[in-house]
């Protein structure tokens, strides 16, 4: 696969994370702490649950690429959406500059993986291309949209 290929898929993450990160650029804190944007999370538990599934498919891509499967949630933790609550719980005491410092430590180790990754296993349709797509660039901007949609809602045309 080229190197071509490669780029594409990281400018394609790429698009989505910026967008992402859009969201919330410019809310102060206090705000990043409202609860309320989906369900009784906050943008900062948002921040935290992607961090989360960014970590996922960091520990378990490396063994679906070498042909490996990961166990399944449902098995593991009781289901996605079990696994999501334990994950949140755990992650609601980390302050926001902690919050902050691993979603950025995390996407860029992530980026890196990447990178270092064989290309023939995230440049088509394989089980690592997908779960990279569901972990990621298509998991985003569900996320993006509960942002913006919570931001104009209760804070109209602040911090645009």
């Amino acid at each position: 696969m080229s190197e071509d290929q490669v780029e594409k898929l990281l400018k394609r993450l790429e698009t989505a994370w910026t967008a992402f990160t859009a969201s919330y650029a410019g809310l102060p804190d206090a705000q990043l702490m409202e609860p309320g944007v989906a369900g009784d999370w906050s943008v900062k538990d948002i921040l935290a649950h992607v961090t989360t599934w960014e970590e996922e498919a960091l520990k378990h891509l490396p063994l679906i690429i070498a042909g490996g499967r990961p166990p399944r949630y449902v098995t593991a933790y009781g289901g996605i959406d079990a696994f999501n609550a334990r994950m949140t719980a755990e992650k609601r005491g980390l302050s926001l500059a902690d919050v902050r410092r691993q979603l950025d430590d995390t996407h860029r180790r992530l980026i890196a993986f990447i990178e270092r990754a064989p290309a023939s296993q995230l440049t088509r349709e394989t089980r690592a291309r997908r779960r990279l797509r569901l972990d990621t660039y298509s998991h985003y901007p569900i996320h993006t949209s509960m942002i913006q949609e919570w931001r104009e809602q209760r804070h109209p045309g602040e911090g645009r």
